[in-house]
């Protein structure tokens, strides 16, 4: 941004500044910035008259200084504190001179410790996560990577459904590893990582794009399956992958399928993400969602009874931000009525939720039943221990449906079969593989599919 631009973007910024916050703090810290140009387009660099002021602003006023320029329609701004050493010392205010005195090293330290990557939501840590069955062993191991990051469970992957809450684990490990000064930490999207390079590649910026990714103490990655099929991103990452690991350095990555079902994803990087640790998030039990309901009630602190929030919870099933949303709508009802929040009321405001959970609440039983039924085979045979081929094929073809059909893991939907996970690993891939050829198998499983409810084809 030219030094004109700046200085009339800063201004704008300083009419809301000086109606917001009192006349002495306006003068105190944001009266000695000043508004400088620079070559970089969509960026505002603010100058500071030494390193108390860039840390002190840069921790407790920044968000301010972001919503005045968002007033001014402005908040895509890029904000850059530098500090402009010719410019006179400015003496550090006296009620906050005491925290310099403490630690100035601890400041500069602070500095080395920073979020490199995109935004990491502050409602995202350790304390609002509530820990269940379904999450504990992710839960578990996520902590253990805070402690001892590059060192356990390096890569740590985890996978599981949309909307279960692995953003939010691994948002609070960075936020963890903030906190405790352990070093630099960068949150990404697949997505995010992929757009950058290939900016990097049209501008001819590749070295500063590895000097962001390879230069960090702790990458957090979310969706890593959108590498597949993207050879060149997958070549560059595989390059990042290494330079962390070797240096030591934490790599988390997080998928809606297990590394082994990301198609298209080159096998050099599939060995090295099973390096660490995988470990499935699933889908939150009942008391598990409750709890939920409960923190969440708790942080808006919003009035539902208890037994609003077991409706909630019994009803909406397929993942957490569709339970918290139906509690936002149902506190928005009883906020905007004014009227008590019954059952009744309850069943009809949710009432589209509840019928969509109801058309996705497939059991593995249920499927179990109809593919016998299509086959001609008795229920019982699905479970037995008999393997003719009129027996096992159609096993096949149920626990295909269930890992395609529903958020069961391999574990449970083996447990159900009376197998374990890597038969229905086998048998999934050994239905996928055939129906590439058997046009009659893929007429038969979309049969299938449209008789439990299905409205996928199948690729």
């Amino acid at each position: 941004m030219e030094a004109k631009q700046a200085k009339q973007t800063w201004a704008k910024a300083c009419e809301y500044l000086t109606s917001a916050i009192s006349t002495d703090v306006y003068n105190r810290w944001i009266g000695v910035i000043e508004a400088i140009g620079d070559d970089r387009p969509g960026q505002l660099t603010l100058t500071v008259p030494n390193g108390f002021y860039q840390d002190w602003l840069e921790e407790h006023y920044l968000p301010m200084i972001r919503k005045a320029l968002g007033i001014s329609r402005l908040e895509n701004l890029t904000i850059v504190f530098t500090v402009d050493n010719s410019r006179p010392p400015a003496e550090v205010p006296a009620a906050t001179r005491p925290a310099v005195e403490k630690d100035v090293s601890a400041k500069r330290k602070v500095l080395k410790t920073c979020n490199v990557g995109g935004a990491l939501n502050p409602r995202h840590t350790f304390d609002n996560f509530v820990v269940g069955p379904s999450n504990s062993f992710a839960h578990a191991a996520s902590l253990a990577v805070v402690e001892a990051p590059g060192r356990a469970y390096n890569p740590l992957f985890v996978h599981g459904g949309t909307g279960l809450g692995k953003t939010h684990l691994i948002q609070a490990m960075g936020q963890a590893v903030l906190e405790r000064g352990k070093g630099t930490v960068c949150y990404t999207t697949c997505e995010t990582f992929t757009n950058e390079f290939i900016q990097a590649l049209q501008q001819h910026e590749l070295g500063a794009f590895r000097r962001k990714y390879r230069h960090i103490d702790l990458l957090l990655i979310d969706d890593i399956h959108f590498l597949a099929g993207k050879e060149s991103t997958q070549e560059e990452f595989f390059h990042t992958f290494n330079s962390l690991y070797e240096n030591q350095k934490q790599i988390v990555m997080t998928s809606d399928r297990p590394v082994s079902e990301i198609a298209n994803l080159q096998k050099r990087l599939v060995s090295r993400f099973e390096w660490g640790l995988c470990t499935e998030m699933e889908m939150a039990d009942l008391e598990t969602r409750v709890a939920i309901l409960r923190r969440k009630r708790e942080q808006l602190r919003i009035q539902l009874p208890d037994d609003a929030l077991f409706f909630i919870a019994e009803h909406v099933r397929s993942n957490i931000r569709k339970l918290e949303g139906s509690l936002l709508r149902a506190a928005s009802y009883a906020s905007l009525t004014r009227k008590p929040l019954t059952i009744e009321a309850l069943e009809y405001l949710l009432r589209d939720t509840i019928e969509q959970e109801n058309q996705t609440a497939l059991t593995i039983e249920g499927i179990q039943r109809v593919v016998a039924e299509y086959y001609d085979i008795r229920l019982g045979d699905m479970t037995s221990k008999q393997r003719p081929q009129n027996i096992a094929f159609p096993r096949q073809v149920a626990m295909y449906l269930c890992r395609e059909m529903t958020d069961h893991s391999l574990p449970s939907i083996g447990n159900s079969f009376g197998r374990n996970h890597a038969t229905v690993l086998h048998a999934h891939r050994s239905v996928g593989m055939k129906m590439k050829t058997d046009a009659g198998l893929r007429q038969t499983i979309l049969s299938l599919q449209q008789r439990l409810g299905g409205v996928t084809a199948p690729s």
